[in-house]
């Protein structure tokens, strides 16, 4: 078990509400939405409840993710997938050229919502308390969506019409808000790592984002056959740096200097110094990461420490 470097701080509570404006909304409407979306992402949209969420992925044919969503339904005609704005344009471009009959319409809906992050007590003061991960409750025609947790504290993320009065709470940064979600160990799909990963690389097994007993969609054999016949060999890890890491960047292992052994998926400033990280990488190089042996952007790099997961992988449990 990976334990926190001794000389790294522990973060204080963190607790809020941070405007979330690097998501936006993509709106599937019709009498076929579910059905449609069925077809296309790994998530099982045709089960997915009005009082629940789920994280899910579009890939492309070779089981490389294109985008990755939070999903729900406001209505059982109408689903909302949430995802980040550098991609949004590319990927409705993408979904809707497999509309063909389906009774089923999409749009950019990001105009038509405020997105907000809540941490911390400032759900306690709008649900009364935590509540199960991917859990939806409705206020009006507001949606709040429970999510993993980030630094050990509880998140959910409001989602409501435009003009809606703000969640009531302090003012979280939103640099604070994308550290607690690398600490929740998910990265989200951004445009740096467009098809760089297929689910199983990001944990998104591990995490409720892959249904694997639901129908054929695009990349699927190969996601099965990643998770079915031990082909995976790469694993996303939390780790920290002295570094300023950027999404994309490549990490190296003291062992080979010319090739890298991950990518950076998603990283952020952590409150008390340096950088925290989720890296994509072999798992050989983990099980090898000790003393300095992975560094950032070169084999001459700032060195990259790993950091425990906050959930088991799906092979642990």
């Amino acid at each position: 078990m990976l334990t926190l470097p001794t000389d790294l701080p522990v973060v204080s509570t963190l607790s809020g509400v941070a405007g979330l404006s690097h998501l936006g909304v993509i709106r599937v409407a019709g009498e076929e939405a579910a059905k449609f979306l069925q077809g296309q992402l790994t998530q099982d949209v045709a089960l997915l409840g009005l009082a629940e969420a789920r994280l899910a992925a579009f890939c492309n044919a070779k089981g490389r993710m294109q985008a990755s969503f939070i999903v729900f339904k406001r209505s059982p005609d109408e689903i909302l997938m949430l995802c980040s704005q550098d991609i949004l344009a590319v990927t409705l471009k993408r979904l809707s050229m497999f509309v063909l009959r389906a009774k089923a319409k999409l749009s950019d809906a990001t105009a038509d919502y405020a997105l907000f992050g809540l941490a911390g007590n400032a759900i306690e003061s709008i649900a009364g308390g935590d509540r199960p991960i991917w859990d939806k409750v409705d206020f009006d025609a507001a949606n709040l969506v429970f999510l993993y947790p980030g630094n050990g504290q509880p998140r959910a993320l409001w989602c409501a019409p435009a003009g809606t009065p703000v969640p009531a709470g302090d003012a979280l940064p939103l640099a604070q808000w994308h550290w607690l979600d690398v600490q929740s160990g998910i990265a989200m799909i951004t445009q740096p790592i467009y098809e760089a990963f297929v689910p199983q690389m990001l944990n998104y097994e591990s995490v409720g984002g892959v249904n694997f007993k639901k129908g054929c969609y695009p990349g699927q054999e190969i996601v099965a056959r990643s998770q079915f016949r031990g082909t995976l060999k790469r694993r996303a890890y939390l780790a920290h740096t002295d570094g300023e890491p950027v999404v994309g960047q490549e990490v190296f292992h003291v062992s080979d200097a010319e090739q890298p052994c991950g990518l950076v998926a998603a990283c952020a400033p952590r409150p008390s110094g340096g950088f925290d990280a989720i890296v994509s990488m072999q798992t050989s190089a983990a099980a090898d990461a000790e003393g300095g042996r992975l560094t950032l952007g070169s084999a001459t790099g700032p060195a990259l420490a790993l950091l425990p997961l906050p959930y088991p992988l799906l092979e642990d449990i």
